[in-house]
């Protein structure tokens, strides 16, 4: 039996950078806890200072099979490489056909480029475009194959 498990992100801007995650995975807002009517009325039950209320960002993914992802406020910036990243495989994974998986990668880091994103280097495999290294608006470092 598996475990269930979300990741979390620090970063400076939570609701920026969950923006940001939320058009690269399609992902949602996560909906506030049952028996609320929005996030803020859960910080109000809980008494979380209104000055905290932008210290995180939760995402879902709507169909509810991917792992939930959190956004938290942490007052230093990134300063080295990731250790572990995410590939977003919008190509459809290397079993698809170069000529129809390579302009899926194109499009989507040409709509995460535009968002915010930077394109750190594209990877040939055997003479052609394979995939493409990016780091989000935070710097945070993942690949789009």
């Amino acid at each position: 039996m598996s475990t269930r498990w979300s990741l979390t992100i620090d970063c400076a801007r939570p609701k920026a950078l969950a923006a940001f995650w939320a058009l690269a995975l399609g992902y949602v807002e996560k909906p506030p806890p049952a028996g609320f009517g929005s996030w803020e009325e859960w910080f109000v039950h809980h008494d979380v200072p209104e000055a905290e209320w932008d210290d995180g960002a939760y995402l879902s993914d709507p169909d509810g099979s991917g792992p939930a992802l959190s956004f938290l406020k942490v007052p230093e910036p990134k300063t080295a490489k990731n250790r572990m990243h995410l590939d977003v495989q919008a190509g459809g994974g290397r079993e698809t056909p170069w000529e129809v998986r390579w302009p899926r990668v194109t499009g989507t880091v040409e709509r995460l480029t535009a968002a915010g994103g930077t394109v750190i280097q594209v990877h040939e495999f055997h003479g052609r475009p394979d995939h493409v290294v990016m780091a989000d608006p935070e710097g945070h470092e993942f690949c789009v194959l």
